[in-house]
C-alpha cells in the first residue's frame, strides 16, 4: 500500500529529511536575499509539500506525530524564556479584541460557504461545525467536534486533506504579506520596523543579521533544554490532573476544564510564571531562542507534508472551495476591522493566523519574522480559541442541522 520512496516506518530517513530540510531552509534564508524575502518558513513548508506530492515522502508517519507531540511542546518554553511580560500585559488585551473579531469572520465565512455549497456536499452541517471550531482554535477543536457530531470517517479524512492544504496556502500568504509594499504602505508595521532597525548593515540578509552568532556554553544548552523538559512535564501533568477531576457537564465546568485542562495553556502559563519569578536565571541562558526556533522550523516542514493535492482532487474538491470561502472571509473581516481600529499589520496577521491555524502556528510565524514581542501575546490569546471554538462550533452545527 505504501507507494512513496521513503516509507512511513523509515524513521531515521524521515528524521534526516525533517531535520536536514529545516537546517537547509535556515541556511538558505540567512545566505541568500531571495530566500530571506521568501522566508525560511515558506521554503521549509513548500519543500515538504512538493516532496509529499511527488510521493518521495509519505503524507502520514509516526515521525510527524512525534513533532506534534514532543518537538512543539519543547519549543514553546524555550522561546518564552526571554518574554517581556510588561509588553505582554499591555498588548494582549488589544490582541484579544482583534482575535475575537477574527473569530466572527470565521463564523460569517462558515454560514456563507454553507449557503453556497450546502446542497452539494454531504454532512456539511457537521463539517461546518468542525471547521468553525478548527478555524477558531485549531486541530484540538476539530477532533472534539468531529466526535461530538459523529461525522463519517470518509468525510473527516477528506476534510482534513482540504484543511491541511488550505492552511498551508494561507500560511504562505500571511507570511508573504509583510514583504508586499501595498500592505506596508496601508498599515503600520512597528514590529517589522524594529527588526529592520536592529539589522546589521554588513549582513547579506535580514535573517542573517537577526540571528547573529552568540556566546554559548555547554551549561547554557544543558539548563535551557533540561528546564524545558521539566516545564513541559510538570505542565502537562497538572493539565492532565485538572482534566480528569473537573466534570465535563455544564457550561461553567466545561469552561473551567478548558482553561485548566488544556496542555498548551498550562504550558504557557507555567513558563511565563517561571520567567517572572526567576528572571535572572532565564535571562542568563544563551541559545534557548536559537534551539527553540530550529525546532519550530522542523514544525514548518511537517505542516507542508499532509497537503496532498491528488488525494484532495480524488476525494472532495468542493471541500477545498468550502474552506477557501471561510478563510477568505476571515481574512477580509480581520484586515478590514484591523485597519479601521488602527491595529498594526503584524497584529492583524498573527490574529488571523491564530484563528485559522491555532496559537502554535501563529507563534511560529511571529518567531520566524522576529516579532518577539508578539510571541507570548498570541500564544495566550490563541489558546482562548480552544475554549470558545468548541462552543461556537457546537452552536453553528446545531443551527445548520435545523435548516
Amino acid at each position: 500500500m505504501d507507494t512513496t520512496l521513503i516509507k512511513p516506518d523509515d524513521t531515521w530517513l524521515l528524521w534526516a529529511f525533517l531535520a536536514g530540510w529545516a537546517a537547509a531552509s535556515i541556511w538558505l534564508e540567512q545566505r541568500y536575499k531571495w530566500a530571506s524575502k521568501v522566508s525560511g518558513a515558506i521554503i521549509a513548508l513548500v519543500g515538504a509539500l512538493i516532496l509529499s506530492n511527488l510521493k518521495i515522502i509519505p503524507v502520514d508517519a509516526p515521525a510527524y506525530d512525534v513533532v506534534w507531540s514532543y518537538v512543539i511542546p519543547l519549543a514553546i518554553p524555550l522561546l518564552l524564556y526571554q518574554a517581556n511580560l510588561k509588553k505582554v500585559w499591555n498588548e494582549s488585551g488589544r490582541l484579544l479584541l482583534l482575535f475575537l473579531i477574527s473569530s466572527v469572520g470565521t463564523v460569517v465565512g462558515v454560514f456563507a460557504a454553507f449557503s453556497l455549497l450546502g446542497r452539494f456536499i454531504p454532512e456539511l452541517d457537521r463539517i461546518a461545525a468542525m471547521m468553525t471550531g478548527s478555524y477558531i482554535g485549531g486541530g484540538v477543536n476539530f477532533a472534539a467536534l468531529s466526535a461530538k457530531f459523529e461525522t463519517s470517517e470518509g468525510m473527516i479524512s477528506s476534510t482534513i486533506v482540504a484543511d491541511n492544504l488550505m492552511m498551508a496556502i494561507y500560511f504562505f500568504v500571511l507570511i508573504a504579506i509583510p514583504g508586499i509594499s501595498f500592505f506596508r504602505k496601508k498599515f503600520p508595521t512597528p514590529h517589522i520596523d524594529e527588526v529592520e532597525a536592529s539589522a546589521d548593515p554588513q549582513s547579506e540578509t535580514l535573517a542573517g543579521s537577526y540571528w547573529q552568532r552568540k556566546d554559548i556554553s555547554l551549561k547554557d544548552i544543558a539548563l535551557s533544554v533540561g528546564s524545558a523538559f521539566l516545564i513541559v512535564a510538570v505542565s502537562f501533568k497538572i493539565a492532565e490532573f485538572f482534566g480528569s477531576v473537573i466534570p465535563d457537564e455544564g457550561a461553567g465546568w466545561l469552561l473551567l476544564g478548558g482553561l485548566l485542562g488544556d496542555n498548551y495553556l498550562m504550558l504557557t502559563t507555567l513558563t511565563v510564571a517561571a520567567v517572572t519569578l526567576m528572571p535572572k536565571f532565564f535571562d542568563s541562558l544563551h541559545g534557548a531562542q536559537e534551539i527553540g526556533t530550529y525546532l519550530i522550523y522542523i514544525f514548518f516542514v511537517v505542516i507542508g507534508v499532509p497537503a496532498s493535492i491528488p488525494l484532495l482532487v480524488q476525494n472532495a474538491p468542493l471541500l477545498l472551495i468550502f474552506v477557501f470561502i471561510i478563510v477568505l472571509l476571515n481574512m477580509i473581516v480581520t484586515f478590514t476591522a484591523g485597519k479601521a481600529m488602527k491595529f498594526s499589520l503584524e497584529e492583524i496577521i498573527v490574529a488571523s493566523n491564530a484563528n485559522i491555524g491555532g496559537p502554535t502556528t501563529a507563534a511560529a510565524m511571529a518567531i520566524a519574522k522576529g516579532w518577539k514581542n508578539l510571541i507570548v501575546p498570541v500564544m495566550l490569546v490563541g489558546t482562548m480559541g480552544y475554549i470558545i471554538g468548541n462552543y461556537l462550533g457546537t452552536i453553528v452545527g446545531n443551527l445548520l442541522a435545523g435548516l
